[in-house]
């Protein structure tokens, strides 16, 4: 099993092209599964710089509503007819905001045959799709900043009940982690020996304190699971968490490609 970014923040690469968004390719003995699509068609173009073939992909999984993860889904399309797509009817339905900087939409504009090729929500016996994410662990800070509008046309605080995260082979894929690091991983029903993606952890925010004590518990809970992080993780987070969790902690950029190690 190999996991390759192709698109993110950050990149090593002058070649490839970066975005706020993410997607990550992950290829296992069965499948070749698109794990968010990013903001635009930046991973398109970056997956044919390394070389990658994206119309054999056979999955697509959508952790959640929000443009910098699901924008990328129509581009696709245009060169993929037969990848099925995993995404909760609450990303889709939904309409989302963020007032961080500025108030603006941060909908996703999803593809006309959508519905056509959705899929049902377990892909494989050694897949699984996780749902309904119980919040009993702190919320990520940085969700104050982002609303879903109701039946009534209100801004309401986005709960996140469209958040979904992929587990497999001991992966677990946490696209932003808008529910919190900790209640994904609580929510997983599977040992988990490598997390990867966002944890939605904004600079100036949590305080130092609370983000010793977050990895505390994650090095004290999962001491044997290797966190991969980046795209909504600030960096001034990243070194308060790298200096508890040491070489457990690690970060990816556009253009890594795993099992091969990556640093910060």
């Amino acid at each position: 099993m190999t996991w390759t970014v192709l698109s993110d923040n950050r990149t090593q690469h002058s070649s490839l092209e970066i975005e706020h968004g993410l997607s990550i390719l992950l290829e296992t003995e069965k499948h070749r599964i698109l794990l968010d699509t990013g903001a635009s068609d930046v991973f398109i173009r970056n997956a044919e710089k390394m070389g990658i073939d994206l119309s054999t992909v056979d999955y697509v999984f959508i952790s959640h509503g929000h443009s910098d993860h699901a924008g990328g889904l129509k581009y696709l399309m245009n060169i993929n007819n037969k990848a099925k797509v995993i995404v909760s009817s609450d990303a889709v339905s939904g309409k989302f905001y963020s007032k961080r900087r500025y108030f603006h939409s941060i909908t996703t504009e999803w593809p006309e045959n959508l519905q056509e090729r959705r899929a049902l929500m377990d892909i494989d016996k050694d897949m699984h799709i996780i749902a309904n994410i119980p919040q009993i662990h702190p919320m990520p800070q940085g969700n104050q900043h982002l609303f879903i509008e109701n039946a009534e046309g209100n801004y309401v605080n986005d709960d996140f009940r469209h958040e979904l995260a992929l587990y497999t082979n001991g992966l677990l894929f946490t696209g932003c982690a808008h529910s919190g690091l900790e209640n994904i991983l609580a929510a997983c029903p599977c040992p988990v020996k490598t997390v990867v993606g966002g944890f939605h952890l904004l600079d100036d925010h949590e305080s130092e304190e609370e983000l010793t004590a977050l990895a505390q518990r994650l090095k004290a809970n999962y001491p044997n699971t290797q966190f991969y992080t980046s795209h909504c993780t600030g960096d001034k987070v990243f070194a308060v968490l790298k200096a508890m969790l040491g070489n457990q902690l690690h970060a990816f950029s556009c253009g890594v490609r795993t099992p091969r190690s990556a640093s910060r």
